[in-house]
């Protein structure tokens, strides 16, 4: 079997769950081609797994100190090479089309009529989920962005639908202890991951809780130790590994981190971006499900309640692999239906 698998760049969410799935994929007879876009070739990292992958332009959103700007998106975009990469992009030599959020396969698999999965987040907004921020505009972008003839949306509870899956994390990704980190713990550890707000402002309001460590990841940051906080450039492992030592994390909304976080059983405070629907609807379905605390703008006030609280009691969502399910079922040849392999996945989430 032949599969073209795009994947959208823009958000490194994207990225993590498409490493999952290649981690399987590897262990079949499957020949998968990547497809990367929304960034620079240049600007994505620890791509290995991917091997040889196609980089194209694609379409992304813009944002200005964490909030979307639809001006920029309108004028950055170039839509006359979107559809020229659309066009010229050859699909008929594949059995299968997979998009998390891509839009340049999924649109070509849609213009030549070829079957195309579509696996991500995005795809539970054609459910009825918990929505914030939610208008006309943005329900038409969530529905013809990236379509797909399958649509396997991910959520962190499937609020009644029966094509909705658990998240896709790496859960083989445990918690470190102290000596694990090789570090004398004295002060509690939070990891920050807010790229799309001003990092100035961002560092502004961690200066006075000198009793916390906080390590700060940032693309555009250079890695550097300003006394309690340290500032990182984002790098898959150094990220996982200080996840993993972490006793909370603060973050904006978006759907992979806080998948792990709930999986590790961390405290989350999270910011949703402002302007950005996906966001705002994950911060209200967090509220509902009362798993994170939430804050709208970046609130000093807020901040040091959460830090208050993280020493008590989180609980986990320990969730199946739900990557290798996924790929078992691709390689059986989806003799399951979506709702059969739904409902068999969540029955393996635990919760406590």
């Amino acid at each position: 079997m032949k599969i073209l698998y795009g994947i959208q760049g823009t958000g490194n969410g994207h990225i993590s769950r498409a490493r999952m799935l290649a981690r399987h994929f590897q262990k079949t007879n499957i020949d998968v081609t990547y497809l990367f876009s929304g960034r620079d070739r240049d600007d994505f990292f620890d791509m290995e797994i991917f091997g040889d992958f196609i980089c194209v332009r694609g379409l992304t959103f813009y944002s200005i100190d964490g909030a979307v700007s639809y001006k920029k998106t309108l004028l950055n975009n170039n839509f006359f090479q979107f559809m020229s990469d659309v066009i010229s992009l050859d699909v008929t030599s594949y059995d299968l089309i997979i998009t998390d959020f891509e839009p340049v396969c999924a649109w070509a698999g849609k213009l030549c009529g070829a079957q195309t999965i579509g696996i991500g987040h995005q795809y539970a907004f054609n459910h009825n989920i918990p929505r914030a921020g939610d208008n006309p505009l943005t329900r038409s972008i969530m529905r013809h962005f990236s379509p797909a003839s399958i649509s396997m949306g991910l959520h962190w509870d499937h609020f009644g639908n029966n094509t909705i899956l658990p998240p896709i994390i790496d859960t083989e990704h445990t918690t470190l202890t102290n000596e694990q980190c090789g570090t004398e713990k004295t002060e509690k550890k939070i990891l920050v991951y807010l790229p799309f707000e001003n990092q100035e402002a961002v560092q502004k309001l961690l200066l006075p809780h000198k009793d916390y460590c906080f390590t700060v990841y940032a693309a555009q940051n250079t890695d550097q130790d300003l006394g309690h906080i340290a500032l990182r450039k984002t790098c898959l492992n150094g990220f996982k590994r200080d996840l993993a030592a972490s006793d909370g994390v603060i973050c904006n909304a978006g759907f992979e981190l806080i998948s792990e976080c709930l999986h590790l059983g961390l405290p989350i405070l999270t910011k949703p971006q402002s302007g950005q629907m996906e966001q705002q609807s994950n911060a209200a379905a967090l509220q509902q499900l009362n798993y994170a605390v939430t804050m709208q703008a970046l609130d000093a006030d807020i901040i040091q309640q959460w830090l208050g609280t993280i020493d008590n009691a989180t609980p986990s969502m320990i969730l199946p692999d739900v990557a290798k399910q996924i790929v078992d079922w691709l390689h059986a040849g989806q003799t399951e239906s979506v709702e059969q392999l739904s409902e068999g996945l969540w029955r393996k989430v635990r919760y406590q």
